[in-house]
């Protein structure tokens, strides 16, 4: 299929034209976070023939997910399909003229400055703070533009941020302990997600075709159900901001959690195991627990108490049905060891 075929609606569209296409084909961009916002921002660079996408998220496919996170189905979560895995399997089908990367991983110290490697732009589909933060000083400390998107309940932001030019997250949001409510304690609409993505969407094209006349200048938010919406001018960074003002980007230097509460999940994520051979584990577990599912990424077992154990091949694990940290140890002592 030639590419004015395709694109040729896109092309029409001055901003962009013949020379903007070539450009978003030469494009790459990393998307962190499959889940709701990353689904549609996925989706958006596909479509628009962005050249190399690679998404990056620690999680797989449940049911919960299909109200909002437009790439999966029900057979997605019947297979319990890595996310990144999931929306892999649909992109290509909509575009396979692009490279379109699936990183199955968590995000960490460890691993983000190598996930952002010859990446133009990154776009936050993540919903925490912490993650958001990573990126944020990742990005700044490497000069690449951060796309910053939220959504919860009925209430959305979003902000391209880019170093040397505008403040960063940290400049506006200055505890990752500030983000108290999640999707997951007080609900979200799907139509807040598309809004919120869209914006992120529309402002990472903006910048990838070289409009930067057109860049949104500032930080909005809004609230579709009470039709509530507002514009804040981004202005200039602090001075002590520790990421774009004293470049100490201090994200990058702590050590990642081994052990993670995941807010209003009832879930805790261990990490620091070696890799599993799933096989091997699925042969060891079977007699201990109730019942036990396993494909070529990830194992679930049921316990007997009501919790369920996830073991990750990259060697994460996550205990499902409690948010206590005693309690997830012991029963990951109880059935992976230490």
């Amino acid at each position: 299929m030639s590419m004015n075929e395709r694109y040729s609606r896109q092309m029409l569209f001055p901003q962009v034209g013949a020379a903007g296409q070539e450009k978003l084909q030469a494009s790459r961009v990393l998307i962190v976070g499959m889940g709701a916002l990353g689904t549609v921002l996925a989706n958006h660079m596909v479509r628009s023939g962005v050249g190399h996408v690679r998404m990056v998220d620690r999680d797989y496919v449940e049911p919960s997910n299909l109200q909002r996170q437009m790439l999966f189905d029900e057979e997605d979560a019947a297979q319990a399909l890595p996310k990144v895995i999931a929306a892999r399997n649909k992109l290509a089908r909509i575009n396979s003229e692009i490279q379109i990367e699936a990183v199955f991983t968590d995000v960490t110290p460890d691993n983000v400055e190598g996930l952002l490697e010859g990446m133009e732009l990154v776009l936050d589909g993540t919903d925490n703070f912490q993650t958001r933060f990573l990126l944020n000083d990742a990005c700044f400390k490497q000069g690449v533009p951060f796309v910053y998107g939220g959504a919860v309940s009925s209430r959305g932001m979003s902000a391209i941020l880019v170093p040397g030019v505008t403040p960063c997250l940290r400049c506006f949001i200055q505890s990752a302990d500030s983000g108290g409510q999640t999707c997951d304690t007080i609900g979200v609409i799907s139509p807040i997600v598309d809004i919120v993505a869209s914006y992120q969407a529309v402002e990472a094209l903006k910048y990838l075709v070289g409009d930067t006349g057109a860049r949104r200048e500032s930080l909005i938010t809004m609230d579709v159900w009470h039709n509530q919406y507002h514009a804040m001018k981004l202005g200039k960074a602090r001075e002590q901001c520790p990421c774009c003002g004293l470049h100490e980007y201090p994200a990058l230097t702590q050590e990642a959690n081994t052990e993670l509460s995941l807010c209003g999940r009832e879930s805790v994520q261990i990490s620091g195991h070696e890799p599993f051979s799933l096989s091997v584990w699925e042969e060891r577990l079977r007699p201990a627990v109730r019942e036990l599912k396993v494909n070529e990424y990830l194992l679930r077992a049921s316990l007997a108490d009501g919790e369920r154990l996830v073991l990750f091949a990259d060697g994460r694990v996550l205990i499902q049905g409690t948010d206590d940290l005693v309690r997830a140890k012991s029963l990951y002592a109880r059935y992976v060891g230490h």
